[in-house]
Formats: structure tokens, sequence, C-alpha cells
């Protein structure tokens, strides 16, 4: 199906607008603003408590892997995805 030429009139709303809405926030969108902060704030204080990542190490454990210096199994690391998302729990 081809389109050729797009509607125009005062009825036709663009979908940006339509979507959009006014530019001030409602009430109760205000308050989810709110409760969603208020639900994630000990979230992102558990994410600042956790260590950081050592990205020089992954690099040479990445670099290993890929010069076969590490053994890697898929079959074994399948096993155990399945075992811990499966029934083997």
């Amino acid at each position: 199906m081809r389109i050729s030429s797009i509607p125009t009139g005062p009825d036709i709303v663009p979908v940006t607008e339509a979507v959009r809405g006014s530019a001030t926030p409602a009430p109760a969108a205000a308050e989810a603003v709110e409760t969603q902060s208020a639900v994630l704030q000990p979230a992102m204080a558990a994410l600042g408590d956790l260590p950081s990542i050592d990205q020089a190490r992954v690099a040479e454990i990445r670099d290993a892997l890929a010069r076969g210096e590490l053994p890697f199994d898929a079959s074994r690391l399948a096993a155990l995805v399945q075992r811990y998302h499966g029934s083997g729990r």
C-alpha cells in the first residue's frame, strides 16, 4: 500500500502534539514522579554501594579467552544456567 499524500486540515493534529498534550504536567503526573523518585532512591543507593568494575581486569580476561588461554566449556555453562533457572535449583 502506498500513501500518495498526507492529509491536512484543521481537524488533523500531529501525533507528537496529541501525545504530548499540554506543556504543564498534570498533578497526578507530578505525584507519580515523586513516588518514582522515592522508590528509586533506595535502589540508587544500593547501586552506589556495589563495588566498581575493574575494566582492566575484564579486558585481560577477554583477551585471554580470545587467545585460548582460558578454557571455556559452553555446554557446562549451558547446564549451569539451566540448573539455576530450571527445576534443578
